[in-house]
């Protein structure tokens, strides 16, 4: 199963860690994009740790202000929402939201 999970906030949700998928991906949206843009004591989100794709949707990076360049390098892509239904449509079956 290919899982695409939306996380649209700013803390870490037990259950991240316990999704199991052929492949995952997790879609940092609303609250939940600080989570590429923030670093806290010169350290990167818990969220990021996990081996799998992280994408972070543009429009919500910037109206809390961040630009694209304020995400974590090479660990999350900066997608728009033509890419996201891409995305959705092309790469992913299911789909849930934490």
């Amino acid at each position: 199963m290919r899982l695409a999970v939306f996380l649209s906030e700013y803390r870490e949700p037990a259950m991240l860690e316990r999704l199991k998928a052929e492949k995952l991906g997790i879609i940092l949206v609303q609250n939940g994009v600080y989570h590429a843009a923030v670093k806290k004591d010169g350290k990167v989100s818990p969220v990021l740790s996990k081996d799998v794709e992280y994408y972070a949707l543009s429009e919500d990076l910037q109206s809390r202000g961040f630009s694209d360049s304020d995400v974590v390098d090479g660990k999350v892509k900066v997608i728009n929402y033509d890419g996201l239904v891409d995305l959705l449509f092309n790469d992913y079956e299911k789909t849930i939201w934490l």
